[in-house]
C-alpha cells in the first residue's frame, strides 16, 4: 500500500466568549449607579467579599457549554427527525399510487399507454430515490442514545466481512483481515456500529469500479482500539479528502452525502475518532480510533460508567 499523505477531520472547539461592556454596546449606567461590585452591593450580600469577582462578567465554563450544545443539538435532531418523517408519509402513499397505476398500464396496448408506463416507472424511480434520502436522514438524526456493551472488535469486523463478502465478489473485490491477537474489548452499540463499518465498506467498493483490494485491520495503539478500512481504489484529491464529512456532499451520481457523514457520527458518539488517509490513484485508509475498555483494574473511560 502506497503512503499516504495524512489528514485528520474534527471540528473547531466551542470557546466560551466574553460578554461586551456596557459600554461598548453603548449601555451606559444610569447616573448614581453603583457599579456591580460596589460597597453598597456588598453590604447587601454579605457573601461578597472586598475581593469577590463580579459574576455578571463571568463567562460559562467549557462544561456548560458542552451541555448546552448537546441540548440544542438533541432539540434540533428532534425537529429534523420529525420533518423527516412528515416528508414519508406522503411518500409512501405516493409510491403506492404510482404502483397501482403501474399495474393498470402493465399490458399496455398503445404507444400512449406505453409512454404513460415510463412516466410512471420514472416517478417510481425519483420516490424510491427520495425516500432512500429521507431514511438516511432519518439514521443521521436519530444518533444520540446507544446502548453500550462490551464488544470484541475483530469479531465484529469479521462478521461484517463475512456478510459482505458475497457482494463485494460480484464486483471483483477481494476482502483480507489482519487482526491483532488479544485486543482488548471496546464499548459499541453493536448494531449501529455496523452500520458504520458498512458505509466504509460501501464507500471503499464505489471507490473500487474495476475491482481490488479491501482490507480490514485492527490494532491497539495506547489506550485506543484501531480499526482501518483500506482500499486499493481511485483515491482522493485535497479538496475532496477535506469535503467528504460534510452533510449531503457526493462525488457519485445520485448518493445522499449522508453515509460518511453518518460514520463519523456514529464514531464519535463511541467516543472515539475517525481519521482518512488518501492519495489518487493509489487508494484510501480509513481509520477508527476507540476508546479500549478496562476490565482490570486500570482506569477505564467515564463516560461508560468505568471507574
Amino acid at each position: 500500500m502506497a503512503k499516504f499523505a495524512s489528514s485528520t477531520v474534527s471540528d473547531d472547539p466551542i470557546k466560551p466568549q466574553a460578554r461586551p461592556s456596557s459600554a461598548a454596546v453603548g449601555n451606559n449606567p444610569p447616573a448614581g449607579a453603583m457599579p456591580p461590585d460596589s460597597t453598597a452591593e456588598r453590604a447587601a450580600n454579605p457573601n461578597l467579599g472586598p475581593g469577590a469577582p463580579n459574576t455578571e462578567h463571568l463567562t460559562l465554563d467549557e462544561a456548560e457549554l458542552t451541555r448546552r450544545f448537546r441540548a440544542q443539538y438533541a432539540e434540533i435532531s428532534q425537529l429534523a427527525g420529525g420533518l423527516a418523517h412528515e416528508i414519508r408519509n406522503p411518500l409512501s402513499t405516493l409510491s403506492l399510487n404510482l404502483d397501482l397505476l403501474a399495474e393498470d398500464f402493465q399490458n399496455a396496448e398503445t404507444s400512449r399507454e406505453r409512454r404513460a408506463l415510463q412516466r410512471v416507472e420514472r416517478l417510481r424511480h425519483e420516490v424510491d430515490r427520495l425516500h432512500g434520502i429521507v431514511e438516511s436522514f432519518l439514521r443521521f438524526a436519530k444518533i444520540q442514545d446507544l446502548k453500550l456493551q462490551p464488544a470484541d472488535l475483530n469479531a465484529i469486523a469479521d462478521e461484517m466481512r463475512d456478510f459482505y463478502e458475497a457482494q463485494a465478489a460480484t464486483h471483483g473485490i477481494v476482502i483480507r483481515t489482519q487482526f491483532a491477537q488479544d485486543l482488548p474489548p471496546v464499548r459499541l452499540d453493536a448494531d449501529l456500529f455496523k452500520q458504520a463499518l458498512l458505509n466504509l465498506m460501501l464507500n471503499a467498493q464505489h471507490a473500487m469500479p474495476s475491482g481490488g483490494d479491501l482490507i480490514l485491520k485492527t490494532r491497539r495503539e495506547g489506550q485506543w482500539a484501531v480499526l482501518d478500512v483500506i482500499d486499493t481504489g481511485l483515491g482522493m484529491t485535497d479538496q475532496v479528502r477535506e469535503q467528504i464529512f460534510n452533510a449531503f456532499f457526493s462525488t457519485r451520481p445520485g448518493g445522499s452525502g449522508l453515509g460518511l457523514p453518518t460514520t463519523r457520527k456514529i464514531v464519535e458518539a463511541h467516543g472515539g475518532v475517525i481519521l482518512v488517509r488518501s492519495e489518487p490513484g493509489k487508494g484510501s485508509q480509513f481509520s477508527i480510533r476507540l476508546p479500549l475498555h478496562e476490565t482490570g483494574d486500570g482506569p477505564a473511560d467515564p463516560r461508560f460508567g468505568g471507574r
